[in-house]
């Protein structure tokens, strides 16, 4: 009687402690990962902070970080709940926020792309002719500014630490194309939204750059949640991000900010092909 009794208190501590531990997020805190400049990224994450907020009951907060590795240590750290994260960070999140799970993603993100760039007086038309020449990556931790493109650069018969005369990070998909139109390096890559974006807002010169190549698509950018965020919360969210239908005019502002014309569901395992290319690109190690 007594075993059964200390049995029932240990159950009921653990489900106080749980309910506790789901009522204790008074503050929703939510990032993503730096791949544009701070204003930009305050200009596209704001509205969503404030669009969720009104949707889970939860205060919801935006907060920027240094880099990408900063993300993936904020929730593993429990001091953010959600992440906007490219394929590869999503993959190191995975395996260093322990519990922390993938819910939704853009529907561009089922088959993304990297666009390689170069300014047209290189001479640069294929993978082949960037021998000898200087390139430019995006973050080292970016799925689509780096990555991917090393791993089909790879796949062409490009090795950047033996064929570049000299490669570099510039550390976002905007700066990438900057340092290509400003000559700083002959070619680069950087995914296909950003580069749509920046010739759209006219903020690279088409008739100095243009592309050259574009990789075969691949999985991307997912919102990830750390462990311990309830499932009532989990969704919330994700009914909130389902609903945004692109004819509505205000769902359709959020929709544009973030590049696409809607969301589905992610699954963790759609991302095996990017851990394995991570894998084989040195950036993690198996366990």
């Amino acid at each position: 009687m007594k075993r059964l009794t200390a049995l029932a208190v240990i159950l009921a501590t653990a489900l106080i402690a749980g309910n506790l531990s789901a009522q204790a997020i008074k503050e929703f805190r939510i990032s993503a990962i730096p791949d544009e400049n701070p204003q930009e990224m305050l200009r596209i994450y704001q509205p969503f902070a404030d669009y969720l907020t009104k949707e889970i009951g939860i205060r919801v907060k935006f907060t920027p970080v240094v880099d990408y590795a900063a993300t993936v240590e904020g929730l593993a750290a429990n001091r953010l709940e959600m992440v906007w994260y490219g394929g590869l960070t999503s993959v190191q999140a995975a395996r260093q926020a322990k519990g922390a799970r993938r819910i939704i993603m853009r529907k561009e993100d089922a088959e993304f792309k990297s666009h390689f760039i170069t300014r047209k007086e290189t001479g640069i038309k294929a993978l082949k002719d960037l021998k000898g020449k200087t390139f430019a990556f995006g973050s080292v931790s970016s799925t689509s500014g780096h990555l991917m493109p090393r791993y089909f650069l790879l796949k062409g018969g490009i090795n950047p630490e033996k064929d570049f005369s000299r490669f570099s990070f510039s550390g976002a998909h905007d700066a990438t194309a900057a340092w290509v139109e400003a000559g700083q390096v002959e070619a680069g890559a950087l995914n296909f939204l950003v580069w749509d974006k920046l010739v759209e807002t006219k903020k690279v010169d088409t008739n100095k750059v243009g592309i050259f190549w574009t990789t075969p698509p691949y999985v991307d950018y997912v919102w990830t949640v750390r462990a311990g965020v309830d499932k009532g919360t989990v969704d919330k969210i994700t009914k909130a991000f389902l609903r945004l239908d692109y004819t509505n005019a205000e769902h359709k502002k959020l929709l544009d900010l973030h590049r696409t014309k809607g969301y589905i569901a992610a699954k963790d395992e759609d991302w095996k092909a990017i851990e394995e290319a991570a894998v084989a690109a040195g950036l993690i190690k198996l366990n």
